[in-house]
């Protein structure tokens, strides 16, 4: 055992001393402040207006369950729409030729540029700009038969998260070493089999989690489908509060079922990331 070092002549020993802790005053009158006002909220909810009876009655309800499903399949398909379109659009704008680039950004300013429910709108009122949709001399047909509220969603949804999906791809991609491209010329691959083989997998690692949360996102923005009749959570749930005047009960039994699915999503995509992340992982040992 080493021998404590000396001390220099002329200081004391303070090695017997015990050590002050600080007291942290602040910490604990922040959580008392965040109880009371939790607290408060919930001694609102418990005394006010509110039949939880209803709130229990309708959480189950076949038409609010026919909601959630609907939610949950257009967010599923508006997300894979716009996964495609992102990544194609990723491929313009990273693209040599200034004809795709240009076409690409225009593409995504306009779109990100523009509110979703703005966006919606439009796309269901698509019969005002063009009465007949078709393939001249092949097919043609009336805009307001073919625009229905579930196309017109999944339209409005679809393209709108096409362009912020394509700026999460762009990003991933350009996170790949340039030396990958060089690799993939050097044996003969062309530039779309090489981001197809190399660079898109290894590009996922980086992706993943903003897609997540875009996923995410996406199921909460369904509820904007409302405004056009689309039979999604919210839609479906203000049928119900319009006939029987309980606005607040059906309220809370869209946002239940909301954070029921995002709290199910959630480890979900902890799992997926964890899962593209392991070969980050090992070379990191």
């Amino acid at each position: 055992m080493r021998p404590a070092p000396a001390l220099a002549e002329g200081f004391p020993d303070l090695s017997g001393l015990r050590i002050a802790r600080e007291p942290h005053w602040f910490r604990w009158i922040s959580a008392a402040l965040i109880v009371l006002v939790l607290a408060a909220i919930a001694r609102a909810f418990a005394n006010g207006q509110i039949e939880w009876s209803y709130v229990s009655r309708f959480l189950t309800a076949k038409v609010i369950l026919e909601g959630i499903v609907n939610t949950m399949v257009m967010a599923v398909l508006a997300m894979t729409l716009g996964i495609v379109l992102g990544i194609v659009v990723a491929i313009m704008r990273l693209s040599p030729n200034p004809v795709l680039k240009t076409v690409a950004a225009g593409y995504t300013w306009l779109f990100r540029g523009t509110p979703l429910i703005l966006q919606l709108l439009l796309w269901f009122n698509l019969a005002l700009v063009f009465p007949t949709i078709g393939i001249p001399g092949l097919w043609s047909a009336r805009a307001v038969d073919v625009m229905t509220p579930f196309l017109a969603a999944l339209l409005g949804l679809g393209i709108n998260q096409g362009a912020y999906t394509s700026e999460v791809m762009r990003a991933g991609m350009l996170s790949v070493d340039i030396g990958q491209y060089e690799a993939a010329q050097a044996i003969g691959m062309g530039r779309l089999r090489a981001l197809r083989r190399i660079v898109l997998p290894q590009a996922m690692r980086v992706v993943i989690p903003p897609l997540g949360n875009e996923f995410i996102g996406m199921v909460k923005a369904t509820s904007l489908a409302s405004v056009i009749q689309y039979p999604e959570l919210l839609h479906n749930a203000e049928n119900i509060y319009y006939a029987n005047s309980r606005v607040i009960e059906l309220l809370i039994v869209a946002g239940l079922w909301y954070l029921l699915v995002v709290s199910i999503l959630t480890p979900l995509q902890m799992l997926l990331e964890r899962r593209f992340a392991r070969g980050t992982l090992r070379l990191a040992r």
